[in-house]
Protein backbone atom coordinates (compact mmCIF):
# COMPACT_ATOMS: atom_id res chain seq x y z
CA UNK A 1 0.00 0.00 0.00
CA UNK A 2 1.17 3.53 -0.79
CA UNK A 3 1.52 5.39 2.51
CA UNK A 4 3.90 8.26 1.84
CA UNK A 5 2.82 11.72 0.82
CA UNK A 6 2.80 12.10 -2.94
CA UNK A 7 4.19 15.53 -3.70
CA UNK A 8 4.25 14.82 -7.43
CA UNK A 9 0.45 14.59 -7.53
CA UNK A 10 0.23 17.91 -5.68
CA UNK A 11 2.63 19.47 -8.19
CA UNK A 12 0.86 18.04 -11.22
CA UNK A 13 -2.53 19.22 -10.01
CA UNK A 14 -1.14 22.72 -9.39
CA UNK A 15 0.57 22.85 -12.79
CA UNK A 16 -2.58 21.56 -14.52
CA UNK A 17 -4.64 24.37 -12.99
CA UNK A 18 -2.05 26.90 -14.11
CA UNK A 19 -2.23 25.52 -17.65
CA UNK A 20 -6.02 25.66 -17.45
CA UNK A 21 -5.87 29.40 -16.72
CA UNK A 22 -3.51 30.05 -19.63
CA UNK A 23 -5.63 27.88 -21.93
CA UNK A 24 -8.74 29.88 -21.07
CA UNK A 25 -6.89 33.15 -21.67
CA UNK A 26 -5.75 31.90 -25.08
CA UNK A 27 -9.39 31.32 -26.02
CA UNK A 28 -9.91 35.11 -25.88
CA UNK A 29 -7.64 35.40 -28.93
CA UNK A 30 -9.38 32.73 -31.02
CA UNK A 31 -12.07 33.51 -33.65
CA UNK A 32 -14.62 31.20 -32.00
CA UNK A 33 -14.32 32.64 -28.48
CA UNK A 34 -17.78 34.24 -28.40
CA UNK A 35 -19.45 31.01 -29.46
CA UNK A 36 -18.58 29.53 -26.06
CA UNK A 37 -19.28 32.70 -24.08
CA UNK A 38 -15.80 34.24 -23.89
CA UNK A 39 -14.89 37.87 -24.53
CA UNK A 40 -13.08 37.93 -27.87
CA UNK A 41 -10.18 40.10 -28.92
CA UNK A 42 -10.54 41.97 -32.23
CA UNK A 43 -6.92 41.03 -32.94
CA UNK A 44 -6.39 37.28 -33.00
CA UNK A 45 -3.49 34.96 -32.23
CA UNK A 46 -4.52 31.83 -34.08
CA UNK A 47 -0.96 30.49 -33.76
CA UNK A 48 -1.81 29.72 -30.12
CA UNK A 49 -4.16 27.02 -31.34
CA UNK A 50 -1.29 24.59 -32.02
CA UNK A 51 -0.26 24.17 -28.34
CA UNK A 52 -3.90 24.55 -27.29
CA UNK A 53 -4.94 21.68 -29.52
CA UNK A 54 -2.30 19.45 -27.96
CA UNK A 55 -3.56 20.30 -24.46
CA UNK A 56 -7.28 20.18 -25.08
CA UNK A 57 -7.58 16.41 -25.49
CA UNK A 58 -6.09 15.59 -22.08
CA UNK A 59 -6.15 18.61 -19.74
CA UNK A 60 -9.63 18.01 -18.28
CA UNK A 61 -9.47 14.17 -18.21
CA UNK A 62 -6.14 14.55 -16.40
CA UNK A 63 -7.77 16.60 -13.62
CA UNK A 64 -10.42 13.92 -13.19
CA UNK A 65 -7.68 11.27 -12.94
CA UNK A 66 -5.94 13.32 -10.25
CA UNK A 67 -9.21 13.80 -8.38
CA UNK A 68 -9.78 10.06 -8.30
CA UNK A 69 -6.23 9.54 -7.08
CA UNK A 70 -6.82 12.09 -4.34
CA UNK A 71 -9.87 10.18 -3.12
CA UNK A 72 -7.69 7.09 -2.56
CA UNK A 73 -5.48 9.04 -0.18
CA UNK A 74 -8.42 10.79 1.48
CA UNK A 75 -10.23 7.58 2.50
CA UNK A 76 -7.26 5.68 3.88
CA UNK A 77 -7.87 6.89 7.45
CA UNK A 78 -11.47 8.01 7.18
CA UNK A 79 -14.75 6.19 7.54
CA UNK A 80 -17.48 6.80 4.99
CA UNK A 81 -19.25 9.41 7.16
CA UNK A 82 -16.07 11.42 7.62
CA UNK A 83 -15.24 11.19 3.96
CA UNK A 84 -18.68 12.31 2.75
CA UNK A 85 -18.76 15.17 5.24
CA UNK A 86 -15.30 16.34 4.16
CA UNK A 87 -16.22 16.07 0.47
CA UNK A 88 -19.42 18.01 1.11
CA UNK A 89 -17.50 20.86 2.75
CA UNK A 90 -14.76 20.80 0.13
CA UNK A 91 -16.86 20.33 -3.01
CA UNK A 92 -20.58 20.90 -2.50
CA UNK A 93 -20.28 24.12 -0.47
CA UNK A 94 -17.89 25.84 -2.96
CA UNK A 95 -19.95 24.55 -5.88
CA UNK A 96 -23.17 25.99 -4.46
CA UNK A 97 -21.50 29.27 -3.49
CA UNK A 98 -19.83 29.54 -6.88
CA UNK A 99 -23.09 28.79 -8.66
CA UNK A 100 -24.83 31.69 -6.87
CA UNK A 101 -22.07 34.23 -6.36
CA UNK A 102 -19.02 33.63 -8.59
CA UNK A 103 -20.06 32.50 -12.07
CA UNK A 104 -22.66 35.30 -12.48
CA UNK A 105 -19.83 37.83 -12.03
CA UNK A 106 -18.07 37.03 -15.27
CA UNK A 107 -21.45 36.97 -17.01
CA UNK A 108 -21.99 40.54 -15.83
CA UNK A 109 -18.56 41.55 -17.17
CA UNK A 110 -19.35 39.91 -20.53
CA UNK A 111 -22.70 41.70 -20.73
CA UNK A 112 -21.14 45.03 -19.78
CA UNK A 113 -18.29 44.66 -22.30
CA UNK A 114 -20.68 44.00 -25.18
CA UNK A 115 -23.25 46.53 -23.92
CA UNK A 116 -25.91 43.88 -23.45
CA UNK A 117 -28.83 44.21 -21.02
CA UNK A 118 -27.65 43.06 -17.61
CA UNK A 119 -29.34 39.88 -16.52
CA UNK A 120 -28.74 37.52 -13.62
CA UNK A 121 -28.95 33.78 -13.85
CA UNK A 122 -27.28 31.05 -11.85
CA UNK A 123 -25.25 28.59 -13.88
CA UNK A 124 -22.25 26.38 -13.09
CA UNK A 125 -19.96 27.87 -15.76
CA UNK A 126 -16.46 26.49 -15.32
CA UNK A 127 -17.53 24.97 -11.98
CA UNK A 128 -19.34 22.17 -13.84
CA UNK A 129 -16.25 20.17 -12.95
CA UNK A 130 -17.15 20.30 -9.26
CA UNK A 131 -20.72 19.24 -9.96
CA UNK A 132 -19.46 16.18 -11.81
CA UNK A 133 -17.12 15.29 -8.96
CA UNK A 134 -20.00 15.46 -6.47
CA UNK A 135 -21.91 12.91 -8.53
CA UNK A 136 -18.90 10.63 -9.03
CA UNK A 137 -18.22 10.57 -5.28
CA UNK A 138 -21.79 9.46 -4.57
CA UNK A 139 -21.66 6.81 -7.31
CA UNK A 140 -18.32 5.27 -6.35
CA UNK A 141 -18.08 5.67 -2.58
CA UNK A 142 -19.49 2.16 -1.90
CA UNK A 143 -17.00 0.60 -4.35
CA UNK A 144 -14.05 2.59 -3.01
CA UNK A 145 -14.72 1.66 0.61
CA UNK A 146 -15.26 -1.96 -0.38
CA UNK A 147 -11.85 -1.96 -2.09
CA UNK A 148 -10.34 -0.21 0.92
CA UNK A 149 -11.33 -3.18 3.09
CA UNK A 150 -9.43 -5.61 0.87
CA UNK A 151 -6.06 -6.49 2.30
CA UNK A 152 -2.84 -5.80 0.39
CA UNK A 153 -2.35 -9.52 -0.15
CA UNK A 154 -5.84 -10.10 -1.56
CA UNK A 155 -5.87 -11.94 -4.88
CA UNK A 156 -7.55 -9.02 -6.68
CA UNK A 157 -5.04 -6.46 -5.49
CA UNK A 158 -2.05 -8.69 -6.13
CA UNK A 159 -3.33 -9.52 -9.60
CA UNK A 160 -3.95 -5.84 -10.36
CA UNK A 161 -0.44 -4.99 -9.19
CA UNK A 162 1.07 -7.65 -11.45
CA UNK A 163 -1.02 -6.44 -14.38
CA UNK A 164 0.25 -2.89 -13.92
CA UNK A 165 3.83 -4.11 -13.80
CA UNK A 166 4.24 -3.94 -17.59
CA UNK A 167 3.70 -1.07 -20.06
CA UNK A 168 0.52 -2.62 -21.45
CA UNK A 169 -1.15 -2.56 -18.03
CA UNK A 170 -1.71 1.22 -17.70
CA UNK A 171 -2.16 1.46 -21.47
CA UNK A 172 -4.92 -1.16 -21.64
CA UNK A 173 -7.34 1.10 -19.79
CA UNK A 174 -7.63 3.18 -22.96
CA UNK A 175 -10.08 0.55 -24.26
CA UNK A 176 -12.75 1.91 -21.90
CA UNK A 177 -12.17 5.48 -23.09
CA UNK A 178 -12.33 4.41 -26.72
CA UNK A 179 -15.61 2.62 -26.02
CA UNK A 180 -16.99 5.78 -24.41
CA UNK A 181 -16.07 7.88 -27.43
CA UNK A 182 -17.46 5.37 -29.94
CA UNK A 183 -20.74 4.95 -28.04
CA UNK A 184 -21.36 8.61 -27.14
CA UNK A 185 -20.06 10.01 -30.45
CA UNK A 186 -19.14 13.53 -29.28
CA UNK A 187 -19.28 16.17 -32.02
CA UNK A 188 -16.24 17.85 -30.44
CA UNK A 189 -13.98 15.64 -28.35
CA UNK A 190 -12.72 18.52 -26.18
CA UNK A 191 -16.25 19.78 -25.39
CA UNK A 192 -16.37 18.43 -21.83
CA UNK A 193 -18.46 21.03 -20.00
CA UNK A 194 -22.07 19.96 -19.36
CA UNK A 195 -22.01 17.30 -22.09
CA UNK A 196 -22.80 13.58 -21.98
CA UNK A 197 -19.32 12.92 -23.32
CA UNK A 198 -17.68 15.03 -20.61
CA UNK A 199 -19.71 13.32 -17.89
CA UNK A 200 -18.85 9.74 -18.85
CA UNK A 201 -15.26 10.51 -19.80
CA UNK A 202 -14.77 12.24 -16.45
CA UNK A 203 -16.40 9.34 -14.61
CA UNK A 204 -14.04 6.83 -16.22
CA UNK A 205 -10.99 9.00 -15.48
CA UNK A 206 -12.10 9.48 -11.86
CA UNK A 207 -12.60 5.74 -11.39
CA UNK A 208 -9.31 4.70 -12.99
CA UNK A 209 -7.40 7.44 -11.17
CA UNK A 210 -8.43 5.67 -7.97
CA UNK A 211 -7.71 2.21 -9.39
CA UNK A 212 -4.25 3.21 -10.60
CA UNK A 213 -3.14 4.34 -7.13
CA UNK A 214 -4.94 1.42 -5.49
CA UNK A 215 -2.93 -1.01 -7.64
CA UNK A 216 0.23 -0.06 -5.75
CA UNK A 217 3.79 0.91 -6.50
CA UNK A 218 4.07 -1.24 -9.62
CA UNK A 219 1.90 1.21 -11.56
CA UNK A 220 4.21 4.12 -10.77
CA UNK A 221 7.34 2.12 -11.45
CA UNK A 222 5.96 1.20 -14.87
CA UNK A 223 5.21 4.84 -15.72
CA UNK A 224 8.65 5.89 -14.50
CA UNK A 225 10.30 3.29 -16.71
CA UNK A 226 8.17 3.62 -19.83
CA UNK A 227 7.16 7.30 -19.96
CA UNK A 228 9.40 7.89 -23.00
CA UNK A 229 7.51 5.22 -24.95
CA UNK A 230 4.18 6.81 -24.00
CA UNK A 231 5.53 10.24 -25.00
CA UNK A 232 6.67 9.01 -28.41
CA UNK A 233 3.31 7.37 -29.05
CA UNK A 234 1.36 10.45 -27.94
CA UNK A 235 3.54 12.73 -30.07
CA UNK A 236 3.05 10.45 -33.09
CA UNK A 237 -0.72 10.55 -32.70
CA UNK A 238 -0.67 14.34 -32.30
CA UNK A 239 1.45 14.68 -35.44
CA UNK A 240 -0.98 12.40 -37.26
CA UNK A 241 -3.85 14.58 -36.06
CA UNK A 242 -2.22 17.72 -37.43
CA UNK A 243 -0.94 16.40 -40.74
CA UNK A 244 -3.05 13.50 -41.99
CA UNK A 245 -6.43 14.21 -40.41
CA UNK A 246 -6.22 18.02 -40.41
CA UNK A 247 -7.68 18.05 -36.87
CA UNK A 248 -10.63 15.85 -37.94
CA UNK A 249 -9.26 12.82 -36.13
CA UNK A 250 -11.45 9.77 -35.40
CA UNK A 251 -12.59 9.65 -31.78
CA UNK A 252 -10.79 6.38 -31.04
CA UNK A 253 -7.43 7.96 -31.94
CA UNK A 254 -8.22 11.05 -29.86
CA UNK A 255 -9.03 8.81 -26.89
CA UNK A 256 -5.74 6.96 -27.32
CA UNK A 257 -3.75 10.19 -27.67
CA UNK A 258 -5.41 11.66 -24.59
CA UNK A 259 -4.59 8.60 -22.47
CA UNK A 260 -0.98 8.49 -23.66
CA UNK A 261 -0.39 12.16 -22.77
CA UNK A 262 -1.82 11.53 -19.32
CA UNK A 263 0.40 8.49 -18.70
CA UNK A 264 3.40 10.51 -19.89
CA UNK A 265 2.68 13.40 -17.53
CA UNK A 266 2.06 11.09 -14.57
CA UNK A 267 5.31 9.25 -15.28
CA UNK A 268 7.32 12.45 -15.54
CA UNK A 269 5.77 13.77 -12.36
CA UNK A 270 6.54 10.62 -10.41
CA UNK A 271 10.11 10.63 -11.68
CA UNK A 272 10.98 14.29 -11.18
CA UNK A 273 8.41 16.14 -9.05
CA UNK A 274 7.98 14.07 -5.90
CA UNK A 275 9.65 16.75 -3.77
CA UNK A 276 8.24 18.90 -0.95
CA UNK A 277 8.76 22.61 -0.48
CA UNK A 278 7.26 25.84 0.82
CA UNK A 279 6.20 26.87 -2.69
CA UNK A 280 4.28 23.64 -3.15
CA UNK A 281 2.51 24.01 0.19
CA UNK A 282 1.33 27.50 -0.70
CA UNK A 283 0.39 26.76 -4.31
CA UNK A 284 -1.38 23.53 -3.44
CA UNK A 285 -3.61 25.28 -0.92
CA UNK A 286 -4.29 28.27 -3.16
CA UNK A 287 -4.97 26.30 -6.36
CA UNK A 288 -8.56 25.47 -5.51
CA UNK A 289 -9.69 29.06 -4.72
CA UNK A 290 -7.74 30.35 -7.73
CA UNK A 291 -9.54 27.87 -9.96
CA UNK A 292 -12.92 29.03 -8.63
CA UNK A 293 -12.35 32.76 -9.21
CA UNK A 294 -10.12 32.73 -12.28
CA UNK A 295 -12.84 33.24 -14.89
CA UNK A 296 -14.01 36.47 -13.27
CA UNK A 297 -10.40 37.68 -13.13
CA UNK A 298 -9.85 36.70 -16.77
CA UNK A 299 -12.96 38.53 -18.02
CA UNK A 300 -12.13 41.58 -15.94
CA UNK A 301 -8.58 41.63 -17.30
CA UNK A 302 -9.83 41.23 -20.87
CA UNK A 303 -12.29 44.11 -20.41
CA UNK A 304 -9.54 46.42 -19.15
CA UNK A 305 -6.65 45.40 -21.43
CA UNK A 306 -8.19 44.55 -24.81
CA UNK A 307 -9.23 48.18 -25.64
CA UNK A 308 -5.65 49.42 -25.08
CA UNK A 309 -3.55 50.39 -28.10
CA UNK A 310 -0.94 47.67 -27.60
CA UNK A 311 0.45 44.80 -29.70
CA UNK A 312 -1.77 41.76 -29.43
CA UNK A 313 1.08 39.63 -28.05
CA UNK A 314 1.56 42.12 -25.22
CA UNK A 315 -2.18 42.08 -24.50
CA UNK A 316 -2.03 38.30 -24.11
CA UNK A 317 0.89 38.54 -21.69
CA UNK A 318 -0.78 41.31 -19.70
CA UNK A 319 -4.04 39.39 -19.36
CA UNK A 320 -2.09 36.35 -18.15
CA UNK A 321 -0.28 38.48 -15.55
CA UNK A 322 -3.46 40.28 -14.52
CA UNK A 323 -5.41 37.03 -14.08
CA UNK A 324 -2.78 35.33 -11.94
CA UNK A 325 -2.03 38.44 -9.89
CA UNK A 326 -5.70 39.23 -9.28
CA UNK A 327 -6.48 35.65 -8.23
CA UNK A 328 -3.56 35.40 -5.82
CA UNK A 329 -4.27 38.81 -4.30
CA UNK A 330 -7.89 37.84 -3.64
CA UNK A 331 -6.70 34.56 -2.16
CA UNK A 332 -3.96 36.11 -0.02
CA UNK A 333 -5.83 39.19 1.24
CA UNK A 334 -9.35 37.80 1.62
CA UNK A 335 -9.94 34.07 1.18
CA UNK A 336 -6.94 32.95 3.21
CA UNK A 337 -7.50 35.44 6.04
CA UNK A 338 -11.28 35.59 6.42
CA UNK A 339 -12.42 32.32 7.97
CA UNK A 340 -15.96 32.21 6.58
CA UNK A 341 -14.68 33.04 3.08
CA UNK A 342 -12.18 30.22 3.29
CA UNK A 343 -15.01 27.84 4.17
CA UNK A 344 -16.98 28.96 1.10
CA UNK A 345 -13.94 28.28 -1.08
CA UNK A 346 -13.33 24.79 0.31
CA UNK A 347 -10.50 25.54 2.73
CA UNK A 348 -10.24 23.79 6.07
CA UNK A 349 -12.18 25.57 8.83
CA UNK A 350 -11.57 25.87 12.55
CA UNK A 351 -14.14 23.38 13.82
CA UNK A 352 -13.55 20.76 11.16
CA UNK A 353 -11.37 18.48 13.25
CA UNK A 354 -13.91 18.34 16.08
CA UNK A 355 -16.70 17.57 13.67
CA UNK A 356 -14.63 14.83 12.07
CA UNK A 357 -13.95 13.32 15.49
CA UNK A 358 -17.68 13.17 16.16
CA UNK A 359 -18.20 11.31 12.91
CA UNK A 360 -15.59 8.67 13.61
CA UNK A 361 -12.03 8.22 14.65
CA UNK A 362 -9.38 10.90 14.80
CA UNK A 363 -9.30 12.77 11.47
CA UNK A 364 -6.47 12.12 9.05
CA UNK A 365 -4.43 14.81 7.39
CA UNK A 366 -5.10 14.96 3.67
CA UNK A 367 -2.26 13.29 1.84
CA UNK A 368 -3.21 14.96 -1.42
CA UNK A 369 -5.24 18.18 -1.59
CA UNK A 370 -6.81 17.20 -4.84
CA UNK A 371 -8.94 19.51 -7.01
CA UNK A 372 -12.34 18.16 -6.02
Amino acid sequence: MITERRYDIDWLRTIAIGLLLIYHIAIVFQPWAMFIGFIRSDELMEGLWLPMSMLNVWRIPFLFFVSGMGVYFAIRKRNWKQFLFERCMRILVPFTFGLLAITPLHSFVFQHYYKLPLGYFSHPGHLWFLGNICIYVLIFVPLFFYLKKQKDESSFRKGLSRFMNNPLGPLSVVVFFIMEGVLVKPQVFAAYALTTHGFFLGMLAFLFGFIFVYSGESFWQTLSKWWVLYLVMASALFTLRLTVFQMQTPVYLLSAESHLWILTVLGLGYRYLNKPGAALRYLSQSAYPVYIIHMFALYLGAMIILPLALPVELKFVLIVLFTFLFCFLIYELLIRRVAWLGLLFGLKWKGQDKMMEKLGKKPAVLVVDELN
